[in-house]
């Protein structure tokens, strides 16, 4: 009986410790810097030890008095906490041993839960599954379509969400594409557990799953978000093999062809920002692009989802000039954003993608945009960085509330503007 309950206590006991790549002691520092002698200095500092930047996402994105996160190894956490008091940089650590942050994200028992859950972060085979199970549990409102195949293979789902009577307007909306952003797949999950529990309930809801079609991709690099479940939590790109390096994985949303490999992107393969050997080189680029191109006709409003920063902005990233339509999006992006603070009052900034977060080439949403899809979005979802990449499952829940009232927003708008 003793060794009965020794065994059900392991079944049910979080193990995070069973990834390969382990953080014990890693630090992640916030430092503002205030002035271009500070720039500078992390500028060096990054080129002399190992950062892995979490907010922004590269050292070229460093401006005076942004906040700038970044995450050190504990053989150096103590060196560059030295250097930043020695350099007069005001600093503050977000997570003193990040292995622990990770342990105690999946407290639940994520590890060893065998069912899918709404409230939990879920691994790829049980979303594969679930994609599965809801379209043929609800055939009138939910098919599941491939769209491509990964690097490493896997099938490449998306889930068409809506009624089938005629000719529809089409949001597309894009999940996961950063490995380690785990709320982004998980809110798209939301939406279609929303879409099929509240139809003919909620007149909302009803009135846009009856008049619009939602192609949801759930998760879009599945690669990386296997690795970061089986290997490297904090892992970002995609798990492509480059040629004459090492390094593996290329960034996906600095991998379409949107001023491709110009501003806020990397040509060096190891960096997190790499834009790939050339625009579309990766195969999931280029099952969705395929498949957008293919679909052009209806698809109105594109809306991608990452983490974290609480914003929402629109084209351009590639470009400090303003979009065509700058107004209408400003306008739409500005209600969307009030929208959802109504619930918890999270705030959200919005703003053209380069003004508002950094430059950024290659991006989505540009691609989308300059595509002719002029209803285009980008989602940074909670946090502030309190928790950054590791937001607690306990946040799931009003994370998805709050931003089912954007996209509701959103889709209201395109529903009664687009042609």
């Amino acid at each position: 009986m003793q060794f009965m309950v020794l065994f059900l206590g392991l079944l049910v006991r979080p193990q995070a410790v069973s990834l390969a790549r382990r953080f014990d002691s890693d630090k992640v520092f916030r430092v503002a810097p205030q002035n271009e002698t500070q720039v500078n200095f992390l500028k060096e500092l990054a080129s002399a030890v190992q950062l892995d930047f979490w907010h922004p996402d590269s050292v070229h994105h460093i401006v005076i008095g942004t906040d700038v996160d970044f995450q050190v190894s504990s053989y150096l956490a103590n060196h560059v906490q030295m250097k930043l008091e020695q350099n007069e940089l005001q600093y503050e650590i977000l997570f003193h041993n990040l292995q622990e942050e990770i342990e105690k994200q999946f407290k639940g028992g994520s590890y060893f839960r065998k069912k899918h859950s709404y409230l939990k972060y879920n691994d790829w085979d049980k979303i594969a599954a679930w994609t599965e199970r809801i379209a043929r549990n609800n055939p009138k409102l939910v098919s599941q379509i491939e769209i491509g195949k990964t690097y490493e293979g896997r099938p490449i789902y998306l889930l068409k969400v809506g009624k089938e009577t005629g000719r529809k307007r089409v949001i597309f909306m894009e999940c996961g594409t950063h490995a380690r952003e785990w709320i982004s797949p998980a809110f798209c999950q939301w939406f279609v557990k929303q879409a099929t529990s509240t139809y003919g309930k909620d007149k909302e809801m009803t009135k846009l799953l009856d008049n619009m079609n939602f192609y949801v991709l759930p998760v879009f690099n599945i690669d990386g978000y296997v690795w970061t479940w089986t290997e490297n939590r904090m892992w970002r790109k995609n798990r492509s093999n480059n040629t004459d390096s090492d390094c593996i994985g290329t960034d996906l949303n600095r991998n379409f062809k949107a001023a491709w490999c110009t501003e806020g992107s990397s040509d060096e393969p190891c960096d997190q920002t790499y834009c790939g050997p050339s625009a579309e080189s990766e195969q999931e680029t280029k099952g969705l692009a395929n498949f957008i191109r293919d679909h052009l006709a209806v698809i109105r409003g594109y809306i991608s989802f990452h983490s974290y920063s609480q914003m929402l902005m629109f084209p351009y990233g590639y470009t400090y000039k303003m979009a065509p339509n700058h107004d209408e999006l400003n306008k739409v992006a500005k209600g969307a954003v009030e929208a959802l603070s109504t619930l918890y009052g999270t705030k959200y900034i919005y703003g053209p993608i380069a003004e508002t977060i950094y430059p950024a080439s290659g991006a989505s949403i540009d691609w989308a945009y300059d595509e002719g899809i002029k209803h285009a979005y980008a989602f940074e979802l909670r946090d502030d960085g309190r928790y950054g990449f590791l937001l607690p499952e306990s946040k799931i829940r009003p994370t998805c509330k709050e931003t089912m009232l954007a996209v509701k927003y959103i889709a209201n708008h395109i529903l009664t503007s687009a042609p």
